[in-house]
């Protein structure tokens, strides 16, 4: 029996700009996703995926070597289907075994299980614990195989893979060239302040691609000088956010990164939207309007936000690394 393990991940800094090349500061969670692979006789993949509860919400079994899917079902209020569910992760598999042609080219078959330890819809990297999971039992190159599925940043990956926060960038290979190639450097990032921080789930999941895909065609609109302002800017706003000296020096250079993103986005902060009266920041973590934001506060902090309907409050030191 193998298994594998991968850390979820929250992105402090450079949302959607990190695409590209902006220097953006991420952190590892304390929760992740495991794959669990038993060798059968059976010539079949067998595929179960878990809760943190303990829940199986997605079932299926393909034929091996050729994973073609015989089943599939599917059991969540989170929106997809079996059929869905299965082709992507039918896509995820395939696109593997072209990194690796040996991959899954056996006689035998596999039973597989994934745990998540967060729920599903908290935004926490369901998707690239998994790839990356699935690129460490085909022993391929984790970004290659995001990249090749999907589309994205890959900052994800690279927390799935470290266990400290990181300032993440994408370099091009050439200045010719469209390839990317990931910089990953481990930083310190353990703020005397971290009592006064805390993420706040705000109660809805944010399509990561969806908000991907417009924030290209606002970007088709913005000058290149604009556009290369802005990411100097951000990039900035990192190394000073892994800087911070204290909790007041944070909330200035989140309102500054608030107010550049929101320019770029055409949307207005989420403190305007939802928590204009809050004492503290408030910053938007990832694709704006969904999943966790990070909010500066106090003892107090919970009370506020709980009044307004958002249960789901978790301390600095219990979501990071």
């Amino acid at each position: 029996m193998n298994r594998f393990y991968s850390n979820g991940k929250l992105l402090l800094t450079g949302e959607y700009v990190v695409l590209d090349g902006a220097k953006s500061l991420a952190v590892p969670t304390t929760f992740g996703q495991d794959l669990i692979i038993k060798k059968i006789q059976e010539p079949q993949l067998i595929w179960g995926s878990f809760t943190e509860t303990g829940d199986c919400w997605f079932e299926a079994v393909f034929d091996l070597p050729k994973l073609r899917l015989k089943n599939a079902t599917f059991n969540s209020d989170v929106e997809g289907s079996a059929e869905f569910i299965a082709e992507t992760l039918q896509r995820i598999v395939n696109e593997a075994r072209k990194l690796n042609q040996d991959f899954l080219q056996v006689n035998a078959g596999f039973v597989v299980k994934t745990n998540l330890t967060f729920p599903r819809n908290w935004g926490l990297g369901s998707s690239s614990t998994l790839i990356n999971n699935i690129a460490s039992w085909a022993n391929v190159d984790a970004y290659k195989l995001l990249w090749n599925a999907f589309s994205g940043s890959g900052y994800d990956i690279a927390c799935a893979q470290n266990d400290s926060p990181i300032l993440y960038q994408l370099e091009k290979v050439t200045e010719r060239s469209r390839s990317q190639m990931p910089i990953v450097n481990q930083v310190e990032f353990n703020p005397s302040f971290k009592e006064e921080l805390f993420f706040v789930h705000l109660n809805k999941k944010q399509n990561s691609r969806e908000g991907i895909q417009k924030y290209k065609e606002y970007q088709s609109k913005r000058s290149f000088d604009t556009a290369q302002d802005d990411i100097a800017e951000i990039s900035n706003l990192s190394n000073e956010f892994v800087n911070a000296t204290s909790v007041k020096n944070l909330e200035n250079i989140i309102e500054e990164h608030e107010r550049i993103i929101a320019s770029i986005i055409q949307l207005n902060p989420v403190k305007e939207e939802l928590f204009s009266d809050y004492f503290g920041a408030v910053k938007s973590l990832g694709a704006w309007g969904g999943d966790f934001v990070l909010v500066t506060g106090n003892e107090d902090t919970p009370k506020y936000f709980k009044q307004k309907g958002f249960e789901t409050i978790l301390p600095y030191s219990k979501m990071i690394l």
